[in-house]
């Protein structure tokens, strides 16, 4: 009986550490759950982007950064003019176009509002 009584003691005290030795691990995770939450929410927004792109947006997105003032810049970083800006759309909406055909494109499309 004595034996009985032993292995039951035993068997006790390991499901007692068992169960300890897991319980603290999930307590200690959830501070990184908001973090990962957060930075799928940002890596979902930005999908199509690729590159330094992605980076980028998702950073800014991270950081609370609004998105539209880093859209809003040219490749060498400087913040364009709404005329600026305007003309590097009407560029892009006649890409494909070449000579007297993109320069009426362009011309067109500043004149309209």
């Amino acid at each position: 009986m004595s034996m009985r009584l032993s292995l039951f003691a035993a068997s006790a005290v390991l499901a007692l550490a068992t169960t300890a030795a897991f319980a603290a691990p999930q307590s200690s995770s959830t501070s990184s759950t908001g973090h990962s939450t957060k930075l799928g929410q940002c890596s979902h927004a930005n999908a199509g982007k690729t590159g330094a792109d992605y980076k980028t947006a998702v950073s800014n997105c991270m950081n609370g950064t609004s998105s539209s003032a880093a859209a809003d810049t040219s490749s060498s970083g400087k913040k364009l003019t709404p005329s600026q800006q305007k003309m590097a759309d009407c560029s892009h909406a006649a890409k494909g176009k070449t000579g007297a055909d993109y320069k009426s494109a362009v011309s067109s499309c500043m004149k309209s509002p």
